[in-house]
This record gives structure tokens, C-alpha cells and sequence, in this order.
């Protein structure tokens, strides 16, 4: 519970590139986008870019921010590089585009939380004033993934809270937005594991044991068609 009102208190206060307003607009049009009838056609089609038309949203963000939401919430198992880079090309700067896909994250996870437990959703918070701090960790540099992020033993005085230990791919994809990385993970200890104990793999750390978390997290992954 404390791990979902830090994610939430965080969702509503300016960010990195993005004010508490459009975060919040971001969070709302992320549970909006379950419910796109464009998104639904797209994802029962060979190819999502068969099926033209426009999504179903709430009017409050641009265009190429509502489909980079309504792809990543609905179909996310068939991005392309391609997409993203046109997406970023036309209107969505590369340190808004991990800001977005990050609270998009947090927010899918703590409802189907909820879901599973069958809970009612949180409301969603309401913005508080405050800049973005526009922080670039000068450290964060173009490699094999799509969007910049920091290698591990490249990371500045400013990241090595967050970049150390083992080098791994997930770890690394929102560090470009620092504070997004480190959000989500805090996330990711108390909804999964935390860091230091994901290779005690004898350790009971929860209720089940780990054989059974890893046949629940490797089933719901295939489901959803994570390359994870």
C-alpha cells in the first residue's frame, strides 16, 4: 500500500519533462485506452497498421501522444522501431516518450493489482503545481535499444543509487528519465521482488515460493506477449 500511494502522490507532482496536469491527463487516458474500439480492431488484425482510423480519447493530449498510450497499453507485444521513431519524429520528444511509457506502467500495474484482487481502481490523484526539473543524465547515450538510456558502468555520481549491481536490459530502459526508472522499481520490488533477492532463488522472500512466482510471472508474460 505504501509503494502504490508513493507511485500515486509521485503521478500528480510535476516530473522530469512533464508538469502534474498532463501526468495526470497521461494516467487518465491510460485507463481510457482499455475501452478504444480503434485499438480493440488493431490488435484482432494481422497487422496493427491495417486498420486505420482514430483512437477514442478525452480530447486532452496531442494526437501522437494518445496513440504512443493507446499502443503501449493495448498491443505492446507488436511495437516496431519503426513506429517509434516516426512517433518521436512527428511530435513526441525522446525524454517525454520514456516520462509517458513509465506512468503508463505504473498506472497498468496498480489497477490490474487491484483487478486481481478485486479491488475497486484509486482515483486518480489531482495535480499539484510545480515545474518539471528537465534533469539530463549527461551520461545517457544511444545504443542498441530504441531510446537513449545509461549503461551501467557508464553512470554518472548522480545515478549510482539506481545503477548498480547486475547490468540487465529492463533496468535500464527508463534511464534516460531517472526518477521514472527509480518509481517503477520501487514498484517492481514490492509487487514482485526486490533487487537483492532476485537470484535467492532457494529464499523464500513471499508467501508462494519462487518456482511459483516464476510459473505465474512466465505464463502472464506469454499471455501478454512480453519478449521478457
Amino acid at each position: 500500500m505504501a509503494a502504490h500511494e508513493r507511485a500515486w502522490d509521485r503521478l500528480a507532482r510535476a516530473g522530469t519533462w512533464l508538469n502534474g496536469a498532463t501526468r495526470v491527463a497521461i494516467a487518465a487516458e491510460t485507463r481510457h485506452a482499455r475501452g478504444c474500439i480503434l485499438c480493440t480492431q488493431q490488435k484482432a488484425a494481422l497487422s496493427p497498421f491495417a486498420i486505420k482510423g482514430h483512437h477514442d480519447s478525452l480530447g486532452e493530449l496531442s494526437d501522437q501522444r494518445v496513440k504512443l498510450i493507446h499502443r503501449v497499453v493495448a498491443d505492446p507485444g507488436r511495437l516496431t522501431r519503426n513506429w517509434s521513431e516516426q512517433l518521436r519524429a512527428d511530435d513526441v520528444a525522446d525524454t517525454d516518450y520514456v516520462e509517458i511509457v513509465s506512468i503508463v506502467a505504473h498506472v497498468t500495474a496498480i489497477d490490474i493489482f487491484a483487478r486481481a484482487l478485486g479491488l475497486a481502481e484509486q482515483p486518480l490523484p489531482e495535480p499539484r503545481e510545480g515545474s518539471p526539473s528537465h534533469y539530463l543524465p549527461a551520461e545517457a547515450r544511444q545504443g542498441e535499444a530504441w531510446l537513449p538510456n545509461i549503461a551501467w558502468d557508464k553512470a554518472g555520481p548522480n545515478e549510482k543509487d539506481f545503477c548498480h549491481g547486475r547490468e540487465s536490459n529492463i533496468r535500464k530502459a527508463l534511464t534516460l528519465v531517472p526518477d521514472e526508472a527509480r518509481s517503477f522499481f520501487d514498484l517492481v520490488s514490492h509487487q514482485y521482488l526486490p533487487g537483492d533477492a532476485m537470484r535467492e532463488f532457494s529464499k523464500k522472500i513471499r508467501a508462494i515460493t519462487r518456482a511459483q512466482i516464476e510459473l505465474l510471472a512466465g505464463r502472464v508474460s506469454a499471455i501478454n506477449q512480453c519478449t521478457y
